[in-house]
């Protein structure tokens, strides 16, 4: 698997309930620690589905294809999944479906995917290297307003204005298409004081806005909650406040009554709840984070489907 340890493993089997003949859906394969784990508890006639967008990941996935016939992959991104399901002939219910977000270590420790300042590297961070404009190409083009709006509101960076305008300014003298271009801009203007590198929420800001991570995230949730049979569960684990809040507001509003209705004598179907929360937030073990720091701040949450 590259290195990649997958996380939450025991919580999230425990959070599935896989059933051995049952139907899942792992909506972000990675290198498949979880895919194999979901495998390993099913029987000879469970079904397992598997998407996602890098290209690496999805090769890895086809080699288990071909090992396991109860297992499928599709290189798609999860903002399509109900389309992925159905074409799979999935129709009466899907018994589980897991999200895990954010980016790999793979992808990660990939100079070229450009996702992380530890590495030179091409300004990329496409899930997908074949899909939409790279990082350089927005980062080269955008206004400067634009800019800070991202910064702000995808990687709350308090010094978004500041990093906007250097950003803007280095630009007119040379192009950033690199990680370390943008990593030195940003260090240019906040010194580096501490173990985190000041550059962190903004490249997490640009990747979460060049693949469109948290419009996708709103778009699966909602295929999901459709695509589930009656008992069905949902598990979704996050790595940041802006994925788990997408992902707590979703799972909390679907499992109450529409407060507009919700004094009437009589509720109608259409505002009853549709998921029941199964605990709350779910964290690594002490355990789990000496083995994989990484763990430290995923957050798994589940739900299951009413009928």
């Amino acid at each position: 698997m590259e290195g990649h340890v997958p996380v939450l493993l025991d919580e999230v089997l425990h959070g599935l309930a896989v059933r051995p003949d049952g139907t899942y859906v792992d909506a972000t394969f990675g290198r498949g620690g979880h895919s194999r784990m979901i495998l390993g508890a099913l029987g000879p006639r469970g079904r397992l589905l598997a998407l996602d967008q890098d290209p690496d990941a999805v090769r890895v996935g086809r080699e288990l294809a071909q090992a396991d016939s109860r297992f499928a992959i599709e290189q798609e991104s999860f903002g399509r999944l109900r389309r992925i399901v159905e074409a799979q002939g999935l129709t009466s219910g899907v018994d589980g479906i897991l999200f895990d977000l954010g980016v790999s270590s793979p992808q990660l420790d990939t100079p070229e995917r450009g996702f992380s300042f530890q590495h030179e590297g091409p300004l990329d961070m496409r899930m997908d290297p074949a899909s939409g404009p790279s990082a350089a190409d927005w980062l080269n083009a955008a206004e400067e307003r634009e800019i800070a709006g991202v910064l702000r509101r995808l990687g709350e960076e308090p010094s978004a204005g500041r990093i906007a305008r250097a950003i803007c300014a280095q630009r007119q003298h040379q192009p950033i298409l690199t990680t370390t271009d943008l990593a030195a801009v940003v260090l240019s203007v906040m010194p580096r004081r501490g173990p985190r590198h000041p550059a962190t929420r903004v490249f997490q800001a640009i990747r979460i806005f060049i693949n469109r991570e948290l419009e996708v995230l709103e778009a699966g949730l909602l295929q999901a909650l459709e695509l589930l049979a009656s008992g069905g569960r949902l598990c979704v684990i996050s790595f940041h406040s802006l994925e788990d809040r997408i992902a707590k507001r979703f799972l909390r509003d679907h499992s109450r009554v529409d407060p507009a209705l919700d004094q009437l004598p009589v509720v109608p179907e259409s505002a009853r709840p549709r998921l029941r929360l199964i605990g709350g937030a779910i964290h690594a073990s002490d355990a789990e984070l000496a083995r994989n720091p990484r763990a430290r701040s995923a957050v798994l949450r589940v739900a299951e489907k009413l009928a």
